[in-house]
Parts: C-alpha cells; structure tokens; sequence
C-alpha cells in the first residue's frame, strides 16, 4: 500500500480510503443491501491486513450501526494512532429550526453521538456531509471550529458541494480564524468528471485533499455492460446517478475492460488507477473480501499516458444528479430571493 500526506494537514493515510456505507444493519437505514457485523468486521481485518489506515463512516449510515460496527472492529483488530477515521454529520432537521437548536448546537449533538457510536474520544476527520441552505455559514464555520478546539475532532472535510461554496466557507475560515476545511468529498470517477470543471483545480491550488465517493460508479466500472449483482439491482441510487448516461457511459467500461485484459488485472484496478492519477485517497465501497482485495491491488498499477487518454477520450458531460442536483435547484432558490430582495 502506498501512504500520500492528507492536503494541508499533518495526517498521513492510505490511496485507499475504506467506505463503510455498506457496513450496518440492514433495513435500519436507508440501504437494503449492506452487510452484517460479523462480515463487516471481516472486510475491516482484511483492509488493515493490506495496509488501509483510512476508513470512512458516516452517522446517517445505518442510522449509525456503521459507526458502531466501524468502531468496534477497530478497537479489536488495531491501534487508535494507527489508523484515521472520519464520519459526517447531516444538516438541521425541520424539528430542530422550529426548536431553535443552532447550528453550533446541532454540530455539537451529532458529533458527541457519532463519538458514542464509535466508541472514541476524538475523530481524524469531521465531513460536513451536504450544504445546509437553511443554517448560516457562520453557524456551520464556529460550530465545526469549537468542535477542533475541544479536541473532539483534528481536521474538518467537507462533500457534496460546488467549488464556490468551499472557496466561500474556507474564505470565512480564513477571516474569522476558524479551521479550514482540509479535504472535500465529491462524486468523481471514469464515468462522472464534472469535478474536473472547477473543483480539482480549486483543490490543486489550495492543497485541499480529494476524497471522491463513488468511486466505481455503484459497481459500474467493475464489470462488463449488462453484468449485474445483488446491489445492482438494490441500489436505486446509483440507477438514479447512471441510469441516464448508460450508453454513452458503456463506451468507456469497454475501454476499462480493454486495458484491464492488456494488463491481466481486474477492471477495479484499471479504474481505480485511473482516479488515483487525480486525487488523494478514493473512497472505495466494500461488501466483500474481493472488493478491498482488488482496491488495494490498483495502488500497484500504473497507467501509460497513452492508456489514460484512451479511457478519458470517450467521455461526454454529465448533468449533475442526486445531492448535487439538489444543491442546484436550491442555490437557484437562493439566487431568486437575492434577486427579488434588489
């Protein structure tokens, strides 16, 4: 395994980033497809084992039995200093506005649960998991900030939004003497590089460290067009995310298949050797021992220049989809009071 210095922080993780969203019980949150803790515990031994030190949870993953299961398994199989564990915490719901819970208090009440699910003192890394259109930016920057101060939590990341908005909240960051977010998580891979317009240079020149979330594409980069799997069929999210492109998007996984016969390696590794090109640490989902087998195994192969611009050259532009299409529509909200204001 190969180890690379988190943007601008002190913290020194894995290429590969383990994501738990598939760890918990299943049923008790919004996924049917995830795994039990005695295989969840399996797939963590197995990634320590291949030298993964990054493992990413969220509190919303299971309505937080990913946590649970994440902190369990590493509390038996490995040491606190030697691993860097990061989690997400939700915007303000509907009942805490109308309750007057702020955003400090808010961030607050997550993280002390998350730290409960866990079963840590401290986590490496708080994600602040969407944009919260309803809760100032201030709010969100003090809130995160007494989190750091209180040693709660080391460095703060931030997923699911636009360049501008990270720019805006690290500029705050910067005013008010607040932490800056050191890392951003997006929706980023062979067949989705609308990350590219902005963010990744945004992020190339601040330092800031790419974290990207699906990674192969719900699967799709993994397998030859028309192979399907239990969780392909479950997963109505990726369907919603892909669903659209699927032609246009099967050029490029014949690609990926090309290469990965060339090779003698999997499709995962060529794809996942591809993103590693252009990020920090892709988050890699894991429901089986072959998944994080053959994530770790791409840390290992090196694309020709040749190779690279084979698989990107196929590539059409995507409409934003999922989270982000709503980060769209509720910006364009914002934009029409601003308007109406002046």
């Amino acid at each position: 395994m190969e180890y690379t210095k988190f943007g601008r922080s002190e913290l020194r993780v894995s290429r590969i980033c383990m994501g738990c969203m598939g760890f918990g019980e299943a049923g008790n949150g919004q996924h049917t497809w995830t795994v039990d803790e005695a295989r969840s515990r399996e797939i963590i031994k197995r990634g320590l084992e291949l030298g993964i030190n990054f493992f990413d949870t969220a509190i919303s993953y299971q309505n937080g039995t990913s946590e649970q299961y994440v902190g369990r398994a590493l509390r038996d199989f490995t040491r606190r200093e030697d691993v860097v564990v990061a989690t997400k915490f939700l915007p303000r719901t509907q009942e805490e506005i109308e309750a007057g819970i702020t955003g400090q208090r808010h961030i607050e009440r997550m993280l002390d649960k998350s730290l409960e699910n866990l079963g840590l003192d401290h986590v490496d890394l708080y994600i602040y998991h969407m944009w919260d259109y309803q809760t100032p930016l201030y709010d969100i920057m003090e809130g995160l900030s007494r989190a750091v101060k209180a040693g709660k939590v080391r460095y703060i990341g931030i997923s699911n939004c636009f360049a501008w908005q990270l720019a805006k909240a690290n500029a705050l960051a910067e005013k008010e003497g607040f932490p800056r977010f050191v890392s951003v998580q997006g929706h980023y891979n062979l067949i989705f590089r609308e990350e590219e317009r902005e963010m990744a240079r945004l992020c190339a020149e601040d330092q800031i460290a790419m974290t990207p979330y699906s990674a192969l594409a719900g699967g799709r980069l993994s397998r030859h067009p028309g192979e399907t799997t239990k969780r392909y069929e479950q997963d109505s999210y990726a369907r919603l995310k892909y669903g659209a492109t699927q032609e246009q998007d099967e050029l490029i996984i014949r690609r990926v298949a090309e290469v990965a016969e060339k090779h003698g390696v999997t499709m995962t590794e060529v794809s996942l050797a591809w993103l590693l090109q252009k990020v920090t640490a892709p988050v890699v989902g894991a429901t089986k021992l072959s998944h994080i087998e053959g994530a770790a195994k791409a840390a290992q192969l090196h694309l020709t220049p040749e190779e690279t611009a084979y698989l990107e050259e196929p590539y059409v532009p995507h409409a934003l989809v999922g989270v982000m299409a709503q980060n769209t529509r509720e910006t364009a909200k914002e934009k029409h009071v601003w308007s109406a204001k002046v």
